[in-house]
């Protein structure tokens, strides 16, 4: 482990993102479709652009760096074949002369519910390094936060998917939309975007009930009470009186 501190963050996250490049510049030759190619990649260029700007003032630890990496490189195989025609059971069948989907019983291209999966297993440890580091979610909302937005932002994803496949409509918002039938398509990507996070999140967990030496005591402490008042019309009343001190009733 020694010779990777030897990389600053900064140049592990150049090398890994000169590896997507080369990675997204052969898979952008000739997708199978452009229109929808386009499509799946504009949320990865916006979050380029996040992970660039933020990497100087918060660079992400290189377990977080190559968790984001890896699911990014899976998610442009989807974005190059179309997530329903992405042909993982040829490529199994070559190898081991039988498909996927009959050895697990699948009847369905799912490479997008695995990519959905993914979601939630690989970006809720780098979502949990900004709440931690951020809002200093410690303890048990150090756990439940990153669940909390990995399914709320997975929810965020399948309205975004309905909004482009009502604007786009024909072909276009078909591939994009992806159900392939299934009028449950989207909540089945939900739970299992969910059901990632909460893998991650327990492994994370366990690994640090194992190693941090104050881990029960940071849990309790995350769980009491900071404020004992109430909030609601008590603190709007509150800060009106602060706010205009002549208006209230000891003056």
């Amino acid at each position: 482990m020694k010779w990777i501190k030897n990389v600053s963050h900064q140049k592990y996250f150049l090398i890994l993102t000169s590896l997507f490049c080369i990675e997204f510049m052969i898979l952008a030759v000739h997708p199978h479709d452009r229109k929808d190619w386009a499509l799946e990649n504009f949320l990865v260029l916006v979050f380029f652009v996040f992970l660039f700007l933020s990497a100087k003032k918060f660079p992400f630890s290189r377990i977080s760096y190559t968790l984001i990496f890896i699911f990014l490189a899976i998610h442009e195989i989807g974005s190059h074949y179309t997530y329903s025609l992405v042909p993982y059971d040829t490529w199994f069948s070559s190898v081991f002369g039988t498909t996927f989907n009959a050895l697990i019983g699948w009847e369905r291209n799912n490479f997008d519910r695995i990519v959905h999966f993914l979601y939630g297993l690989l970006l809720a440890y780098p979502i949990r390094e900004i709440y931690f580091r951020i809002a200093n979610a410690g303890g048990f909302w150090g756990y439940f936060l990153p669940l909390d937005f990995a399914m709320s932002t997975s929810m965020l994803y399948e309205l975004f998917e309905w909004a482009a496949a009502e604007v786009f409509g024909g072909d276009l918002g078909a591939a994009y939309l992806g159900t392939q039938g299934d009028v449950w398509d989207a909540h089945k990507d939900m739970a299992l975007a969910s059901l990632g996070a909460f893998m991650a999140m327990l492994v994370t967990m366990g690994l640090n009930m194992y190693l941090q030496m104050d881990f029960a005591r940071e849990w309790s402490r995350s769980l009491e009470v900071k404020h004992a008042a109430p909030l609601g019309e008590d603190e709007i009343v509150r800060m009106l009186e602060e706010k205009n001190p002549k208006d209230s009733p000891e003056s």
